[in-house]
C-alpha cells in the first residue's frame, strides 16, 4: 500500500491552483469537471501520481467558503533552503505566517505558509536534523 493523495476543499479553484502551482511550484497533473455533481477536481503535485503522493483540490460549485475546523493540522513539504524558499513564496504573493526557525522543543527548522483558503502548509528544511 501507499498513500495516493490528500484532499482539500477550496472555495476558488483558480486562486488555489495559482497558489499551489505558481507560489509552491507544483504541477497541475489533471483537472476534471463533474457537472452532475456540481464539483471540479484538480490534482497537483511534484511528480506523477504513479510515483508521488499528490494533493487533490475539490471545488464544490455551490459553496463559497468552508470552516476549517480544529481537527485539520497542515500539509508538510520538504525544502532544501527554507529561508530562500520563504522569500520566494512571499515575493510571489504567498503569506508566510511563521518565519523560519527551530521548532519548539526541537532542532528541526520549520516555517509555515497559508494558502488562499487558510490551510497551513509547513515547510521543513531537509538539511536540518529531524527530531519530531
Amino acid at each position: 500500500m501507499r498513500m495516493l493523495h490528500t484532499m482539500l476543499r477550496v472555495a476558488d479553484l483558480d486562486r488555489s491552483l495559482t497558489f499551489y502551482t505558481e507560489v509552491l511550484g507544483m504541477t497541475l497533473l489533471r483537472r476534471r469537471e463533474y457537472p452532475g455533481g456540481r464539483f471540479t477536481l484538480a490534482f497537483v503535485g511534484y511528480g506523477p501520481e504513479t510515483e508521488q503522493t499528490v494533493l487533490e483540490l475539490t471545488c464544490n460549485w455551490d459553496t463559497n467558503s468552508y470552516t476549517l475546523g480544529d481537527g485539520y493540522g497542515h500539509i508538510a513539504l520538504g525544502v532544501d533552503d527554507i529561508r530562500s524558499t520563504c522569500v520566494a513564496i512571499a515575493e510571489k504573493g504567498g503569506r508566510v505566517v511563521r518565519e523560519p526557525g527551530p521548532m519548539s522543543h526541537g532542532t528541526t527548522v520549520i516555517a509555515f505558509v497559508e494558502d488562499p483558503d487558510g490551510y497551513r502548509v509547513e515547510l521543513i528544511e531537509l538539511q536540518s536534523k529531524v527530531t519530531l
